[in-house]
């Protein structure tokens, strides 16, 4: 269904080998099981969307808001919470628990992660900037950022300027993503190439519309 996805744990990267024997980086997903814990639809809430919860965790470890709100699915209790928008909500019931079959091997979806935090940065490692020539009559400013604005007109640094800074811990979605491998006993996903996130992050995987 449109738009509609699941929640998981990145695992890691491994190899797998294709039919033709040629060696292909993958990204091993857990993902699921995610029980339906509330669903929007558009006469009440103005648009149509599954809320899933993903990774049980003890009762005492949830709020009073949160075990008031989840209790009504009758599942237990879980850490995430996500909304996906799609269609057709009527054929789902609260409670339902949507699995790794909800994707098929050789489809294509949207992967959504967090990237690993790196702190400040300095422009070489957070722009790739090539820095400063190392040769005679340069005291120790290789790496410096150089130059950044303007002389009298227009008399400051543009908004954008690539310089030092926070690095990282930013989310981004990859799109067009193709899945290798779907393994329903194991609850995994394995997808071609990277993912954003580092080991163990939480990552939403969705059907592209």
């Amino acid at each position: 269904m449109k738009g509609l996805g699941l929640i998981g744990k990145k695992m890691g990267m491994t190899t797998i080998f294709a039919r033709d024997g040629s060696k292909v980086p993958v990204t091993v997903l857990k993902v699921g099981p995610c029980p339906v814990i509330q669903i929007k639809k558009y006469e009440k809430d103005g648009y149509e969307a599954l809320q899933l919860g993903f990774e049980p965790i003890k009762e005492k470890k949830v709020s009073k808001p949160q075990k008031g709100h989840q209790i009504k699915a009758g599942k237990g209790f879980y850490r995430h919470l996500k909304e996906f928008r799609t269609d057709g909500v009527d054929k789902y019931q609260v409670g339902q628990e949507l699995g790794v079959d909800l994707f098929n091997v050789g489809e294509k979806v949207k992967i959504t992660g967090r990237s690993k935090g790196r702190g400040f940065a300095g422009v070489m490692k957070r722009w790739n900037f090539g820095g400063s020539p190392d040769s005679h009559g340069h005291h120790k400013v290789h790496r410096a950022t150089g130059s950044i604005g303007q002389c009298a007109d227009p008399s400051r640094v543009f908004k954008g300027k690539r310089m030092p800074g926070h690095m990282g811990n930013v989310q981004h979605t990859y799109k067009n993503v193709e899945i290798l491998d779907v393994r329903k006993e194991e609850g995994l996903i394995l997808v071609k190439g990277q993912v954003p996130g580092a080991k163990n992050s939480i990552v939403y995987i969705r059907k592209q519309s």
